[in-house]
């Protein structure tokens, strides 16, 4: 049997390997895995995807199915209990940060639109579609990524930077950066 090519950053860990193919870099996702990916992106600063991705479904236990209207409501007893759940990275100021980005998350639909929206607005309304020779790695931050960070810490989100919005393009498919090897990369067709 043929193993497929993939991007380089899945190796051979089955868990990236299912996310590559299955996720990472598709378009069409809902409002609420757009949020749901925003928020585990927020959780990456400082760690490995894979960390963040291998406690996933401790997040969506721990986080109410990622509802940020639930989420909003949870107070400090909820922190505390949430710092003894290994299902999650254990840090307050993240903890901290899921709860008040949820709350932000509600503010900015009612004030600016939907992530959907806003983040096709951002790329023009198509796919952004990126083209890397054999040895080329995509980048971790761009002048679009610098922009949406800057914008999204002015409205009060916490924990996303420009490579926290660059890898959450990528991961919602509002950038295609499948690498040259790739099976997935459009070089292909």
């Amino acid at each position: 049997m043929t193993q497929k090519s993939r991007c380089r950053w899945c190796g051979n860990q089955a868990l990236y390997q299912s996310y590559h193919d299955e996720e990472w870099g598709k378009l069409n996702k809902d409002e609420q895995s757009l949020f749901e990916l925003f928020l585990l992106e927020t959780q990456h600063a400082g760690l490995s995807w894979w960390t963040v991705l291998s406690k996933r479904e401790g997040y969506r236990s721990a986080f109410l199915e990622f509802d940020p209207i639930k989420m909003s409501q949870m107070d400090e007893a909820d922190v505390e209990r949430l710092l003894l759940d290994d299902g999650i990275i254990r840090n307050r100021l993240k903890i901290n940060a899921m709860i008040h980005n949820a709350k932000t998350y509600l503010r900015f639909i009612k004030e600016v639109d939907t992530f959907q929206n806003y983040f096709w607005q951002k790329i023009g309304g198509a796919q952004i579609v990126n083209h890397y020779g054999e040895n080329e790695l995509s980048p971790a931050v761009t002048p679009l990524s610098d922009e949406i960070a800057k914008e999204f810490k002015k409205f009060g989100f916490k924990f996303f930077g420009s490579t926290a919005a660059y890898a959450f393009l990528q991961a919602a498919g509002f950038i295609d950066d499948h690498l040259a090897e790739c099976y997935l990369s459009r070089e292909k067709e």
